[in-house]
């Protein structure tokens, strides 16, 4: 078992793959940077660095983009959620991205719906970082790519394997004989991709840091979760922790739980071993052991703690 070390990764420590998709050379999309903190991930490329291999039911990972740097829109079969760490975030979605949007700012929260091509921008001054779980220890099975994004790709050089593997020819690589290229969606594959209306994405997925704030003042927000501010089973539940609902005596754990500072200093102790961890940084707990987390210094302090489940990751749950 991996030891308790081993299991709390700082932020600037985090290890960026720059060619983990299919657009990592295509314009206005080359300078992203994705990054794999527990589990497999959904990376295309085996550059991917990986910092905590457990396999705990769902991973978490982050993205870092410069300002006026995208994501290009894709879709996922199991829960994508994303909270910005650092800068402002406009999230984008339809099959090209004219279905919807909306601007988080630092610390919102986003549980976007599966089966929907998505996208994201940073919009702010400086480097931004927003941190992602994933449903399912696979994290869904990758990636689907709207068919544009590939085909632009492939204009710029980087081709996707049916495998699921990049390939670079700016490096020399092509296909493999065996291998043919990914197929593009056609029009009747695509009417399986809904344009959700703004409202019913906002409405419904996602939640805003002031408002968590006020929420849990004096006991943890559920934010994701059966009986969350945002109703879903994506084999995880989210709540978000001040310093009125901090943990301040020993918990014991059955599930494994990650613990992700948002704002303020805060002394996780895991068992017999103590630090202290804010923006950024990560921590996994394993079944068995023991934790606490609280502020270790005065002023905002906030932190989403993810827990484990036995719901089975999978498409969004509508009840």
């Amino acid at each position: 078992m991996s030891t308790i070390q081993s299991r709390i990764v700082r932020y600037g420590e985090l290890k960026p793959c720059k060619t983990a998709f299919i657009d990592a050379h295509t314009p206005g999309s080359d300078q992203k940077e994705n990054f794999t903190i527990i589990g497999g991930g959904v990376s295309e490329s085996p550059d991917q660095h990986v910092h905590i291999t457990d396999k705990i039911g769902f991973n978490i990972g982050a993205a870092g983009q410069p300002p006026k740097c995208r994501n290009s829109l894709h879709s996922h079969t199991t829960a994508e959620v994303f909270f910005v760490a650092k800068g402002r975030w406009r999230f984008f979605w339809g099959l090209h991205g004219t279905a919807g949007e909306f601007v988080a700012e630092e610390g919102d929260i986003f549980n976007i719906p599966t089966g929907i091509f998505r996208g994201f921008e940073n919009i702010g001054t400086d480097y931004g970082m927003i941190m992602s779980m994933l449903g399912g220890d696979d994290a869904g099975g990758g990636v689907t790519w709207a068919p544009h994004v590939i085909e632009d790709a492939q204009a710029h050089g980087l081709m996707l394997g049916e495998n699921g593997v990049l390939y670079d020819s700016k490096k020399g690589e092509s296909l493999p004989h065996n291998v043919g290229p990914m197929p593009l969606l056609s029009e009747d594959d695509l009417k399986a991709y809904p344009e959700v209306p703004v409202d019913a994405v906002i409405g419904s997925y996602v939640a805003r840091y002031w408002d968590l704030m006020a929420l849990g003042a004096n006991k943890p927000a559920v934010v994701i979760g059966e009986n969350g501010i945002i109703k879903d089973k994506p084999g995880f539940e989210v709540d978000f922790l001040t310093r009125g609902s901090a943990v301040s005596s020993p918990v014991a754990v059955e599930k494994p739980v990650v613990l992700m500072p948002v704002r303020g200093q805060w002394r996780v102790r895991i068992e017999d071993h103590e630090v202290v961890l804010t923006n950024g940084d990560t921590a996994l707990v394993l079944p068995g052991e023991t934790y606490e987390a609280e502020p270790s210094m005065t002023g905002e302090a906030s932190l989403y703690r993810i827990t484990a489940t036995d719901d089975p990751a999978g498409a969004t749950w509508t009840g």
